[in-house]
């Protein structure tokens, strides 16, 4: 992602919040690539509601948004093994011509 590690992490952070609060977002390919992993696998502990999963999921994402991953978004999701969201590729970025993707919850 050609950032320094801290630029990194507070970018995929904000990605992190920004598909929890919107349960969609368009961003770039690679971004999208990223990211993926780290929302299937808060999901995958949002499904186990215990303490210590809720405090990982405020340290990632906030309080607020907390109470919606484990209350809204982890439920529709108790039966399913994995694969919690999808990326779709769309046409590319006006003036950069960056590929640009779409990546959201499978309902």
């Amino acid at each position: 992602m050609h950032r320094k590690r801290n630029q990194r992490l507070a970018l995929m952070r904000s990605l992190l919040r920004s598909i929890v609060r919107y349960e969609k977002i368009k961003t770039t390919e690679a971004k999208a690539k990223e990211i993926r992993p780290m929302i299937e696998k808060l999901v995958t502990r949002a499904r186990k509601d215990s303490l210590a999963n809720r405090r990982y999921a405020v340290g990632l994402i906030g309080r607020d948004l907390t109470k919606k991953l484990f209350l809204e978004i982890a439920p529709q999701y108790r039966s399913r093994q994995g694969g919690y969201t999808r990326i779709t590729k769309i046409a590319p970025r006006k003036g950069d011509n960056a590929k640009m993707a779409i990546i959201e919850f499978v309902k």
